[in-house]
């Protein structure tokens, strides 16, 4: 039953986390680009770029406000599924949360309210200023966030108090300057920034394959692929450094994404394809490149990459050094608090999270059978075959859009877009590629951490409430007809929005100019961009 309601619950999270994943990083891009074009518009004065602020910052609303109601019902799983989870870690994990809710949700809000009915109302430079900070806002919320989540990840700056039975914060600081926070946070609004970039210039596209509102789609692609090619290369270059944080702080994620299954010589190779099997260990049709693995996690060519099967065998010893932190625990519960005991514990304490994976197969973990140790063992690595092909999936989408932006950069300079509509239609085409690329470096970053829930301390099986499964199953059929109902007014809206364009759309006081004896409101097209 436990095991069938944690698995619920993953399911239930997963799924709502992912699709409420669809919303923060074109929120996160957009509004920097809102700032972008709005700078642009305060520094030349130039009308098209106020133009292009009001009508892009329609479309970052409609996305806004959709993304804000999927966020709130993910946050409240805390509570329904994952009480115990709540319980043992809350004094470190809500702390980043409720900084996350009264300094930086409440102010994005606030914020988006002035963007938008602050036009006529604050001057130019007023309103930039509101503009650059509600891009500081979206990037500050999804700082704590992924505050909390890298602590999950490496979780620092805590201790367990055996007295409370709950995880509790030593160092704040240490939580808030915790390496994989640093970089996962980097990785993940750079990332968003990408995907805003790939918004604009695919929906700008569309027009100029269409031979509408040319001036306007133009100016928009062009900004939108300057800033998209500085992003994406940083996309790309942090993403690398994740992968050196992987080698430091969580080896076993790092060898489930190369499979790698045996400790290699250095330097180690990087795996470019292949089939993961789990079951003889073994990447059947594997093609490797040389040295690339080594440089990856290690910075080196002399320094190993531990494989699975050592990295298993050091799990196995950690199990059983739970199993007497377990014990040693029971004792001080039960009043034994001699020296003895209390130096005992401290010694093993860090393994006692190890120990805990025996409470899916036993209660009495003390006394847990040598087939209940070597399950738990196998336990600790994440399922292989998800993990290495969305990190490849990931990969991949990377190196088209940069690919991508490098061309749509250079022809925009050139003045030659128009010309290129192979180029036009692969930005068109691409831009689910940013979508997808999120979503699957997201089902590397949480399968890869399993089976646990926090790293090494809590394993997924204890953090459930005690549920049955038949309430998570309404729960998560309610969620999701919630969800598709988000998901069908999020893409009527979209797409009824972009679909008219900039000229159908009178944004503030300003209408767009028409070109004589046209049917429709267009730009025209005999400016040349600046």
């Amino acid at each position: 039953m436990l095991t069938e309601v944690a698995e619920l619950s993953r399911l239930q999270f997963a799924t709502t986390a992912l699709f409420h994943f669809l919303f923060v990083p074109l929120t996160i891009g957009l509004v920097c680009l809102l700032a972008v074009m709005e700078s642009l518009y305060v520094i030349t004065n130039q009308q098209i770029y106020k133009d292009m602020t009001k009508f892009w910052g329609k479309l970052f609303g409609i996305n806004f406000a959709i993304g804000v109601a999927t966020g709130l019902t993910m946050e409240f799983q805390f509570g329904t599924n994952w009480a115990y989870y709540s319980h043992y870690v809350g004094d470190i994990f809500g702390a980043p949360l409720a900084i996350e809710a009264l300094m930086a949700f409440f102010l994005e809000s606030t914020l988006v309210g002035l963007f938008f009915f602050g036009w006529d109302r604050l001057s130019k430079r007023q309103h930039l200023a509101v503009t650059w900070l509600t891009a500081l806002g979206s990037n500050f919320s999804g700082l704590w966030i992924l505050m909390a989540n890298g602590w999950m990840q490496n979780p620092v700056g805590a201790e367990f108090n055996f007295e409370t039975m709950r995880m509790e914060m030593v160092d704040f600081a240490e939580v808030v300057f915790n390496p994989v926070t640093q970089v996962k946070f980097l990785h993940t609004i750079s990332a968003g920034y990408t995907t805003g970039a790939i918004f604009v210039m695919g929906i700008s596209a569309y027009y100029l394959l269409k031979g509408r509102d040319v001036t306007f789609a133009r100016r928009s692609f062009a900004v939108a692929s300057a800033f998209g090619l500085i992003a994406i290369l940083a996309t790309l270059m942090l993403g690398d450094e994740s992968g050196y944080e992987l080698g430091d702080v969580q080896q076993t994620k790092l060898a489930a994404i190369e499979a790698e299954w045996h400790t290699e010589e250095a330097p180690a190779s990087f795996t470019l394809f292949g089939l993961p099997n789990q079951d003889t260990m073994e990447t059947d049709f594997a093609i490797k490149i040389p040295y690339v693995m080594g440089i990856i996690a290690t910075r080196s060519l002399d320094e190993e990459v531990s494989g699975i099967d050592d990295l298993m065998d050091k799990s196995e010893v950690r199990i059983r050094n739970g199993m007497v932190a377990y014990g040693l625990l029971k004792k001080l519960r039960d009043g034994e608090k001699t020296p003895e005991n209390l130096a005992a514990f401290d010694a093993v304490k860090k393994d006692l999270g190890y120990g805990l994976l025996l409470k899916t197969y036993t209660d009495n973990v003390v006394d847990a059978t040598e087939a209940q140790i070597q399950q738990a063992t196998k336990d600790t690595i994440p399922e292989v075959a998800p993990i290495f092909w969305s990190f490849r999936i990931m990969v991949a989408c990377g190196v088209i859009m940069m690919f991508l932006f490098i061309m749509a950069f250079w022809y925009s300079c050139r003045r030659t877009l128009t010309q290129k509509r192979w180029l036009l239609r692969l930005s068109l085409y691409s831009m689910p590629l940013p979508w997808i690329a999120c979503e699957a470096g997201w089902v590397v970053a949480e399968f890869g951490r399993q089976p646990w829930a926090v790293g090494e301390i809590l394993p997924v099986n204890m953090a459930a409430s005690q549920l049955e499964p038949s309430q998570i199953i309404f729960s998560m059929g309610m969620v999701y007809a919630l969800y598709t109902l988000f998901f069908i007014l999020e893409s009527f809206l979209m797409l009824r929005f972009a679909r008219k364009g900039p000229s159908a759309i009178k944004t503030g006081r300003y209408h767009f100019e028409k070109i004589a004896n046209a049917p429709q409101q267009k730009y025209s097209t005999n400016k040349e961009l600046p």
